[in-house]
């Protein structure tokens, strides 16, 4: 009979195995005010991702995102979401070209990646969190992937013009019932650009749509399982099977607020409270 390994054998196992492999973050949220000359990602700073932060993590690739949250679907909308995306952009192309170019390189493909990492470098890639900034244009796909973008989800907080967002369920309001019409030809140019679809914002709907539109396999970028956690972020059975039968991949997410859904909420409450308090104490109504 096998001894069962100690827990101290199994940690070292693990570290063996993570030491061994290529180690990814697919979602990695950015500050476009860490993209400066003096305040930049070589430094220690508090921010969740740093240079000095991977390399003491043993992270290799890190996927920097672009995001922008959801607004009104109006060409002035756009036309600002769109500025935002840019700027977020020239960060990430600073940070790889300019600021920390012996440390870390923009991928753009896997092969790249494997380079990258064998020149002892860390590497960098780039998502786009919610396609809203793509506007009304399609020519913007093939632009986003010309900027290195290799990831995008069509949704956020609250519906695109692209599809539905999970975040419909709690008002039982569908502006799309899925994808739009417009989000089957941006699907479509993503397909053709080689941008993968992420799913970890868009409706159970918009999922199986997107699923059954891609002739790619879609991934969720960061995502967890909501047998574990009842939330609308959260993909349930039938979604994990959908995107095993797609042979798409998930990132499990770290965020408390998708991991334990009664912990979030006493938390919340208790929060409220105090800031209830505070604000009492200093007469604010």
């Amino acid at each position: 009979m096998t001894e069962k390994p100690t827990e101290d054998q199994l940690i070292v196992k693990a570290k063996k195995i993570h030491n061994n492999v290529i180690t990814l973050d697919t979602h990695c949220d950015i500050n476009i005010k860490n993209f400066t000359d003096s305040i930049n990602y070589t430094q220690n700073l508090s921010s969740q991702i740093t240079l000095p932060k991977m390399t003491k993590g043993g992270l290799d690739v890190a996927w920097f995102i672009v995001y922008t949250g959801q607004d009104s679907l109006t060409t002035i909308g756009y036309e600002k979401a769109y500025e935002v995306a840019m700027s977020k952009f020239e960060a990430i192309h600073k940070l790889t070209k300019e600021i920390a170019p012996d440390q870390i390189e923009l991928a753009l493909t896997s092969d790249d990646v494997r380079r990258i990492h064998k020149d002892g470098k860390k590497v960098a890639m780039i998502g786009v969190e919610n396609g809203y900034p793509i506007g009304t244009d399609i020519k913007n796909v093939k632009k986003f992937y010309d900027l290195g973008a290799r990831y995008m989800s069509l949704s956020h907080n609250g519906h695109s013009q692209l599809c539905d967002s999970n975040t419909g369920e709690a008002d039982g309001i569908w502006l799309h019932n899925g994808v739009s019409e417009l989000g089957k030809e941006v699907i479509v140019e993503m397909n053709k650009e080689g941008i993968m679809i992420d799913v970890s914002h868009p409706s159970k709907e918009s999922m199986r749509q997107i699923i059954e539109l891609s002739k790619a396999p879609i991934i969720a970028s960061h995502s967890s399982a909501r047998a574990l956690c009842n939330h609308s972020r959260n993909l349930d059975d039938e979604q994990l099977q959908w995107l095993k039968e797609n042979g798409g991949v998930v990132q499990t997410v770290a965020f408390t607020s998708y991991l334990n859904t009664e912990k979030f909420e006493k938390r919340n409450k208790i929060e409220v409270q105090i800031a209830k308090q505070i604000a009492d104490s200093m007469n604010v109504k």
